[in-house]
This record gives C-alpha cells, sequence and structure tokens, in this order.
C-alpha cells in the first residue's frame, strides 16, 4: 500500500513538472509556429495603440514597483530591493520607447532601442536580486534611506541619454546593438535561472519568479527574430507582457501574505510542518495530561508516605457511603495509630521515624485490596475504608495488619525498629447523611482509644 502510493505521488509530482515546464516554454512553441507560418508581408503599424498599450504597461510597471518597494519595506529582503529597481528601471527607460513612437519613421533606431535597454535593466536587477537571495535583510533605518535609491535612478536616466545620443550618431550599428542587447538579456536570465536552481531557491513564488524570467528570455528571442510592426514583433510584446504579469502576481502575493519571496513554503513544506506541529501540540496534550494526573495526585497524596491525605479520604469516604446505602453493601472503617511512635522520633530522630511512617504504609498496602483505600489522617494516625466489607471481616483485616506491622521488627537505615499498633474498627450504619460520616469516624476513634486503653497492640471493635 505505501509503495503504490509512494509511486503515485512520484507520478503526481512528475505531471506537475511537466506542467511547469510546458507552461516557461509556451512562448516558445508560439515563436516558432508563427516564424515559419507568418505571412512576411503582413504588419499592423497603429502608433495610437502601440503608445496606449506601452502607457498601461509603465503604470502597471510603476504599481507593481510600489508595491515590490513596500514589500521591501515590511521585509527587508535585499531580494525585493533590487526586483524593485528592475521595475522602476524597467518603467523609466520603456516610458521613452512609447513616447517616442510618433518618431518612428523620423528616427527609428531612437524609437527601437529603448525596448530592448528597458530589458536589458530589467535583465541586471533580475540578476543582481537573484544574488541578493536569502542574504541577512536590511535594518529599518537603511529601507528607508532615499540615497540608496538614487544612485540607481541615475544610471536609468544615464541610460536614456546614451540611447538617444547612439540613435543620433553616425554609427551604423543599431542594428547590432539592438541584437547585442536582447542577446545579453537572455543570457543574464539565463544565468539567474541556473544560479536558482543552484541554490534550490524552488518555493512556490521563485518558481512565479523562474516562469517569469523564462517568458521575458523568450520575448527578447522573439524581439531578435520579428521586424518593427510584424506579428513575431507584437507576439514578443505579448509574451513579454505575459511575463510581466506573472512576476506581477509573485509579488502581489508576497505582498498579501509574508511580505517576502524566500519565507514561504511550497504544500509539502507546509504540510509536513503541520504534522510536526500536529505532533507537537499532541505530545504537548499529552504532558499536559500526565502533569494534571501528577497535580492530581499530588493534591490527594500525602508527601510522606503516599498514602491518600485527609481531604481524599473523606471525598471518597462520602462516595462509599452513598454507593453502601444504595447497594445495600456493607462499609467498615479501620482507625490505626502506631503505639508510642513519639518515642521513636526522640531516640532515633525524625528521619528515621519518616522512615517508620513510610514502611509501615508499604506494609498496610501490601495487606490490602486495590478496592480498598488507605489515608493518613496526620502524624501517625492513618484511616482505612473497606468496601464491601462487614465489621467482622474488618475485624480479621486488622488482626492481619497487626502481625504484618509487628512482624518482623522494621530495618531504617541499618537499625531495627519494633513496632506496634493499635486499631479501632467500625461498620458504618445503613444510612446517609451529613452526620453519618463524622459520627463513623468518631465511633472509630473512640475504639481506637478503648485498644490503647487495654494495652495497645491490639484491635478494638466491639
Amino acid at each position: 500500500m505505501n509503495r503504490a502510493r509512494s509511486i503515485l505521488h512520484s507520478i503526481i509530482l512528475g505531471y506537475r513538472r511537466a506542467l511547469l515546464g510546458l507552461l516557461a516554454v509556451a512562448p516558445l512553441l508560439a515563436i516558432v509556429y508563427l516564424y515559419f507560418n507568418q505571412d512576411p508581408s503582413r504588419v499592423f503599424e497603429h502608433h495610437s495603440f502601440h503608445v496606449i498599450a506601452i502607457t498601461l504597461a509603465i503604470l502597471l510597471g510603476l504599481f507593481v514597483g510600489y508595491v515590490t518597494w513596500l514589500c521591501y519595506l515590511g521585509s527587508g529582503e535585499r531580494f525585493l530591493r533590487w526586483l524593485a529597481l528592475g521595475f522602476i528601471g524597467f518603467s523609466l527607460v520603456y516610458a521613452l520607447h512609447g513616447l517616442l513612437t510618433p518618431l518612428a519613421h523620423h528616427n527609428p533606431w531612437l524609437f527601437l532601442l529603448y525596448g530592448p535597454a528597458s530589458r536589458l535593466v530589467m535583465a541586471v536587477c533580475f540578476l543582481l536580486a537573484m544574488l541578493q537571495f536569502r542574504t541577512p535583510a536590511d535594518t529599518p533605518a537603511h529601507r528607508l534611506r532615499i540615497s540608496g535609491w538614487l544612485p540607481a535612478v541615475g544610471i536609468f536616466l544615464l541610460i536614456d541619454g546614451l540611447v538617444a545620443v547612439w540613435a543620433y550618431s553616425a554609427w551604423n550599428s543599431s542594428y547590432v546593438l539592438r541584437v547585442g542587447m536582447e542577446s545579453v538579456s537572455i543570457l543574464l536570465l539565463g544565468i539567474t535561472l541556473g544560479w536558482m536552481f543552484l541554490q534550490r531557491a524552488l518555493n512556490p513564488l521563485m518558481i512565479i519568479y523562474a516562469l517569469s524570467l523564462a517568458w521575458f528570455s523568450q520575448s527578447s528571442l522573439s524581439f531578435i527574430i520579428g521586424l518593427p510592426w510584424n506579428h513575431q514583433w507584437w507576439l514578443a510584446h505579448l509574451i513579454f507582457a505575459g511575463g510581466f504579469l506573472l512576476l506581477s502576481f509573485g509579488v502581489v502575493q508576497a505582498y498579501l501574505s509574508t511580505h517576502s519571496f524566500a519565507r514561504v513554503y511550497n504544500q509539502g513544506e507546509l504540510m509536513a510542518k503541520l504534522h510536526q506541529e500536529k505532533q507537537r501540540a499532541e505530545q504537548v496534550l499529552i504532558d499536559l495530561q500526565q502533569a494534571n494526573q501528577d497535580l492530581e495526585r499530588l493534591a490527594s497524596t500525602d508527601s510522606l508516605t503516599d498514602a491518600a491525605n485527609r481531604r481524599a479520604l473523606m471525598a471518597r469516604a462520602e462516595q462509599e457511603v452513598a454507593r453502601a446505602e444504595r447497594h445495600q453493601l456493607p462499609l467498615s472503617l479501620i482507625l490505626l495509630d502506631l503505639d508510642h511512635f513519639k518515642a521513636i522520633n526522640d531516640r532515633y530522630g525524625h528521619p528515621i521515624g519518616d522512615g517508620v511512617l513510610r514502611a509501615f504504609v508499604e506494609r498496610v498496602q501490601a495487606v490490602l485490596r486495590p478496592s480498598d483505600l488507605l489515608g493518613r489522617l496526620g502524624g501517625e494516625e492513618f484511616a482505612i475504608l473497606l468496601p464491601e466489607t462487614g465489621v467482622e471481616e474488618a475485624g480479621e483485616v486488622a488482626e492481619r495488619l497487626l502481625r504484618s506491622v509487628t512482624e518482623p521488627s522494621l530495618e531504617i537505615e541499618g537499625k531495627s525498629i519494633p513496632l506496634t499498633l493499635s486499631a479501632g474498627v467500625v461498620e458504618f450504619p445503613a444510612q446517609t447523611g451529613d452526620s453519618v460520616i463524622s459520627e463513623t469516624f468518631s465511633l472509630a476513634d473512640k475504639r481506637l482509644y478503648q485498644a490503647k486503653a487495654a494495652g495497645r497492640n491490639r484491635v478494638a471493635s466491639a
């Protein structure tokens, strides 16, 4: 059964990986199809549509960059700092690609070069982001420093100026520059993906990040083989937008959860942690139950002898009296008192006296039934409840206790200590009431003193 489940799990895991792989290369399938089937003569040159689409892309880039910045402020994750810079850099460079669309016929390179430049800026920032993944977080004070962002913004504006200078220069290598920037972008994105897999950064948000990088690199490939305004060129825009939306979804998920790309778990990790927490909770519950049992035992047990204490003895007496009356069963009580116990303490010391009490309880417990209850009333005085036992049988039990305690003498810390006891035995009356227990204990106490008055080391039951 476990083997079959393991095989099924492996199949499902393989299917999941196949789906992710198919999603990652889906743009490539469209690129190849269009490359072999498009009509080179068909183009869609619509400047207004292009400007509107790019404006929307810029606004989306600024919004996602802002959300990423908020995540960075919340977590201090350096990965998110560079991710935000990637969105900002893309927006600042790509904006001119849209603004200069009307100049496409006057100077096509002034229009075209800002697209690959913006993708190159993103690729560089995304690689730097990956290199900062899982590094120590920035301090709250460092996150708010504007000075840490201004140099990068200055570089982005400088790139805008350099592209313009290049486009108006006398050099005739703008095509090479365009293809070169797209190729370098593909290389950097590939390095980023490789570094990600080497670092095993494959939690759910990072998988989304990897998918977006794969789509960005394929959009650059589509731009390389496409010509301005043809369908391959528009497909490249669509693929890039898809990658951008994937990455923005990951950023929004981070904002709505941990404000982090690193502190997130996949479903398997969550289930493992849930299982661990469940086991820990179950163990805590077991420990708590054991602690409650220990507390109950301590609350009802004499700490010196482990016999029941007075409170537990009286509570049990109330239960047994009610049960005896309900079922018309006999119930007897034995009061025990160690003879001349003060002399033992005076002669041997209190530690030896405590040992005598513990040894006495052990011998008594060996004679009693599991249903009987031995309790310590205080000092050297004890009581025994005997359910379903009449007074004659209780008297016999008391005699056996007398013999077991007196013979042989107790051996405490190498000293032989003779011990005798006196006992008073009574049977509870076949009735209930608040005074029954106290009256029965008083009668047993009188019997006990009768035994002591008669010379001790004896049982009085009548």
